[in-house]
């Protein structure tokens, strides 16, 4: 899923100043992204790039 199809999905709690605290990010991206961690094997790249479109 490359990052422009999840943006979206992830919201930001801010406090009462207005500053961003924490990030929300749904359970069902959450595993997706750690299952990608733990399972990919290191390349060099950073995960954005590797999940990017190779077009």
């Amino acid at each position: 899923m490359a990052i422009a199809q999840i943006e979206h999905l992830i919201r930001y709690v801010t406090n009462a100043d207005g500053e961003t605290t924490d990030v929300l990010v749904p359970i069902e991206l959450w595993q997706q992204l750690m299952n990608t961690i733990y399972s990919a094997p290191v390349s060099g790249l950073a995960w954005i790039d590797e999940q990017e479109p190779k077009a």
